[in-house]
């Protein structure tokens, strides 16, 4: 970590650590308050969000966001933030917030991660230490976790390595966000919210393009898009097809901070649409006909539409030898896989199902996405035995 930025965190955090130690010692834990933190979201949603609404009125449920990391708070901001995680008995996250590695952690407090993605594919936290050496270290917040929950038990292990935690605190409940795949009312209102939305998927099949970013961190975040090429997709597919871009959220964020586009997309406006904004993924995935994607975690997710998928990996040994994988990334594939444009078309046309690997993948990674996801995720956070408990 250069002197500059050692400089900038030290004056993020050590103002946060006086007034956390400050909250701590005049308040209270409250036994109902729930926070929900997250630095990457500008509005609650995600596994965050299932939780929310669920959770009954007798809960003290309190939000506290941020858009991006590399966005400052304000003072104000600053002191909100610590004095809730001073008082909240449940700290409920999604994703990494460097806060819980600085705070005060009392008695009785739980720090519960629900993590933004399903499955275990690119190894993240403590599982990277042997790639990314010393920076992991900072990162001490993981092992600080009461509770984290995963999709399926055979890949309890990859999280409790990568938090650095006993193995006991995680529990496969499936993913509270995966809910919706099973709630057939939400999946028809949603379609025909988003064809309403973007007349362009009007009569036409939905491809959606949602890869991993590229990068060991996230400030560095990118995607190659000289592997796209508009003018050969747009001549191939747009008769039958519209192509939707998704890039991940932090290359998104780098592009949006660099006022920059990743394609012009003017010159085909009734085939290409970037439909990045939309921060959660899956109401996406309800109207997809074909996904493409990489090493993105969206292939978890994506197993419960029962639609074809298509692994375009013109890196795979790169960054199978690089980022690093759980498993063999054969074990992840319920589709094909394709290193070129043209392959890529070609399958996209086949519409490749691959039955038997879809089982044996839904085994290991998602078995307990099952509908009730949001139910028995909320019974191991709070500890709800019987309905009364929940009124």
């Amino acid at each position: 970590m250069g002197l500059m930025r050692k400089i900038r965190t030290g004056s993020r955090i050590v103002p946060f650590m006086i007034a956390n130690r400050i909250c701590a010692a005049v308040a209270k834990v409250k036994p109902n308050r729930v926070l929900f933190a997250s630095d990457v979201r500008a509005e609650l949603g995600g596994n965050l969000k299932f939780v929310y609404d669920y959770l009954p009125q007798k809960f003290d449920k309190v939000v506290d966001l941020k858009e991006d990391r590399r966005y400052r708070r304000s003072l104000a901001a600053y002191f909100k933030l610590a004095y809730y995680l001073a008082t909240a008995k449940y700290i409920l996250l999604e994703d990494f917030l460097d806060y819980t590695a600085f705070m005060k952690l009392r008695e009785g407090q739980q720090i519960c991660q629900l993590w933004h993605g399903a499955g275990a594919y690119k190894k993240f936290a403590f599982s990277r230490q042997a790639n990314m050496g010393e920076q992991i270290k900072i990162h001490t917040g993981y092992k600080r976790y009461a509770k984290a929950i995963v999709s399926a038990e055979p890949i309890r292990s990859c999280y409790a390595e990568a938090f650095s935690i006993p193995l006991e605190r995680v529990k496969a409940t499936g993913i509270p966000r995966t809910d919706i795949f099973f709630q057939r009312d939400y999946i028809d209102a949603k379609r025909r919210e988003l064809r309403q939305r973007y007349p362009i998927l009007q009569g036409k099949k939905v491809i959606l393009f949602a890869p991993t970013y590229r990068g060991t961190q996230i400030r560095d975040a990118a995607y190659d898009f000289k592997k796209l090429d508009l003018a050969y997709l747009y001549q191939q597919l747009h008769q039958e097809y519209v192509f939707l871009f998704k890039w991940h959220p932090a290359a998104y964020n780098n592009l949006k901070a660099q006022e920059i586009a990743a394609y012009d997309l003017s010159v085909y406006p009734d085939f290409y649409l970037d439909v990045s904004e939309c921060r959660d993924i899956n109401d996406l995935l309800l109207i997809t006909d074909t996904l493409i994607t990489d090493y993105s975690s969206v292939i978890f997710e994506y197993l419960l539409t029962n639609k074809p998928i298509i692994y375009y990996v013109h890196d795979l040994d790169e960054y199978e030898g690089g980022r690093g994988l759980y498993f063999p990334f054969s074990d992840y594939v319920y589709g094909d896989v394709v290193k070129t444009l043209p392959e890529l078309v070609d399958s996209i046309r086949r519409e490749n199902l691959a039955p038997e690997q879809r089982t044996a993948f839904c085994e290991r990674f998602m078995k307990e996405c099952d509908g009730k996801s949001t139910e028995k995720t909320c019974d191991w956070l709070f500890g709800f035995v019987d309905s009364k408990l929940k009124k």
